[in-house]
């Protein structure tokens, strides 16, 4: 009987041997060089890990500031070596705490932050010039950099000592995700706002992390995720010079953000088919001199979409085998899910063993021994190839429709994903594709967890000092702050300088998003079917 042919998880068909001819027209210095060379497919250092490992980061945040404050100087203690910070909803959504939308999902998915105040007491005796922090946060993005300067400020720390990322992605928003705000027009000013006010006063911060993770979560294919996370690049990119930014200017400080899957040898060949395809385009397509402006720099999170409620502790497994992907693809920064987050955030106990995972691959595997330890590899070279040919040509046809913002807004891209979700769901439920105790190896009884219980009386507490904020706050200058901001916001000035000074007298993130509401309005998506 003939074998039932292979697949990667994107439908690229996998042979039983690969060989020499596979790569046949291969160019060294052309498609791979050395590690630190262009076009950086072997990683955008020489020597990579051998130097210095990744930046350990997971990502944190829960119930109230202190709550989270907590979780974080445990996992630094535990050997973390970067923060990354999650918000609760109403947050991403710019809703302060006592809003009606916001009842019930208070500190639920992440930290509750309403005002510099509470982002003060996110950050206590964490000292902001000797930690690089993640901020997971869109459509406010701004606020919470603003905030987070501030906290700076009353630390003694200058803008020019702060480093991290904000993610400040919208259009994976907008494509993938849905914590958006503004329609697309505004949301662009609000990122290329970011762009230039910290290309001249937070030099090392990461003005955005460009995110195929939500991408894929969503349900896409490992060649649409770098696909559509490079033509949305490509969007930012153009908004800034379009802006009147040079290009060499800010782009040394872009980021991604992408998923680490389960099929390990296409995972790794993605991260490296990206990180060559954006070299290409920054130094063809943008003419970009500076070669720091050519480096696709990432953070990978292994893939939460994997993770199953059934028997979870093989979540270990497949987390392990995500870490190592990233690490064998050559990543800046990791975090390891933890077993138990398909039934609720993380246990303390969880989160360090996941974080464990990290530290083994780092110390103990090997892995990290020398640059690229699968190049050359026939297989992979023929699969990143493969890879980027699939995302190049998904470029082209998003090109031309105009670019990323009007493949949005025609419903390409979300279609595409959903077809690429539906079909894989379809894989599952016919047992073509096998999910460990889902849909094979099931057991009858299934384990008993501990879970992460968030208090509801966070919610009530949280209103309680949102309303004390309120009374004891000069609210005249909180008004005139809005108003500066509001007649900024329907000129062409950079809103960054007056977010920064409405927050010091603070102002709270829904006082902020709503006056820029009342100036750009809502978005409202349109629904593809």
């Amino acid at each position: 009987m003939a074998d039932t042919p292979k697949r990667t998880t994107s439908g690229i068909d996998i042979q039983e041997t690969y060989r020499p001819d596979d790569l046949s027209g291969f160019d060294y210095a052309a498609q791979l060089n050395d590690s630190g060379s262009y076009p950086y497919t072997r990683g955008i250092y020489p020597g990579m890990y051998r130097q210095r490992l990744w930046t350990m980061r997971q990502y944190a945040g829960y119930a109230t500031a202190e709550e989270s404050n907590k979780r974080y100087r445990y996992l630094l203690e535990q050997g973390q070596t970067g923060l990354s910070v999650a918000f609760d909803l109403p947050t991403q959504i710019g809703l302060d705490s006592d809003h009606a939308l916001a009842e019930g999902e208070v500190g639920k998915v992440g930290v509750a932050i309403d005002s510099v105040e509470d982002m003060a007491s996110l950050f206590h005796e964490i000292p902001l010039d000797k930690v690089s922090t993640s901020m997971t946060i869109n459509a406010t993005a701004g606020v919470l950099l603003a905030m987070y300067m501030a906290v700076g400020e009353r630390q003694g720390v200058g803008a020019d000592k702060l480093s991290g990322t904000v993610q400040n992605d919208i259009l994976k928003e907008y494509i993938a995700r849905g914590t958006y705000i503004y329609p697309p027009g505004p949301s662009l000013r609000l990122i290329t706002d970011i762009f230039e006010f910290c290309s001249r006063h937070v030099p090392k911060w990461n003005t955005i992390s460009i995110s195929g993770y939500h991408i894929r979560e969503a349900g896409s294919t490992a060649v649409q995720e770098v696909a559509f996370t490079l033509a949305d690049g490509i969007a930012y990119v153009q908004a800034a010079i379009d802006k009147g930014l040079d290009v060499d200017a800010f782009a040394p400080r872009l980021s991604f953000f992408f998923n680490a899957h389960n099929d390990l040898f296409e995972e790794v060949a993605k991260f490296r088919a990206a990180r060559r395809l954006w070299a290409r385009i920054m130094r063809d397509r943008f003419k970009a001199k500076d070669p720091k402006s050519l480096l696709l720099r990432f953070h990978t999170q292994t893939a939460g979409s994997t993770l199953t409620a059934q028997q979870p502790n093989v979540n270990v497994v497949r987390v392990t085998i995500q870490a190592l992907a990233a690490v064998l693809g050559g990543t800046q920064s990791l975090h390891t899910n933890s077993m138990d987050e398909a039934l609720a955030l993380p246990t303390e106990a969880s989160a360090r063993l996941a974080l464990r995972s990290q530290q083994v691959i780092g110390y103990e595997s090997g892995a990290t021994s020398t640059a690229d330890p699968l190049g050359g590899s026939y297989y992979v070279e023929r699969l990143t190839s493969e890879i980027e040919n699939g995302a190049a040509d998904y470029i082209r046809r998003i090109d031309d429709m105009g670019g990323a913002l009007r493949a949005i807004e025609a419903g390409f891209i979300q279609k595409e994903i959903q077809d690429a979700a539906y079909a894989y769901q379809k894989a599952v439920e016919a047992g073509q594709q096998v999910i460990v105790g889902v849909n094979r190896f099931q057991m009858q009884e299934e384990e008993r967890f501990d879970i992460l219980r968030i208090d509801p009386a966070i919610e009530k507490n949280q209103k309680q000092r949102l309303a004390e904020l309120r009374r004891g706050r000069d609210n005249n200058t909180v008004r005139l702050a809005r108003e500066a901001i509001a007649q900024a916001a329907r000129g062409r000035d950079n809103l960054m300088p007056l977010i920064l000074d409405a927050v010091r007298k603070q102002a709270t993130i829904g006082e902020i998003s709503d006056t820029l509401r009342d100036v750009f309005g809502l978005y409202q998506e349109t629904v593809m079917l």
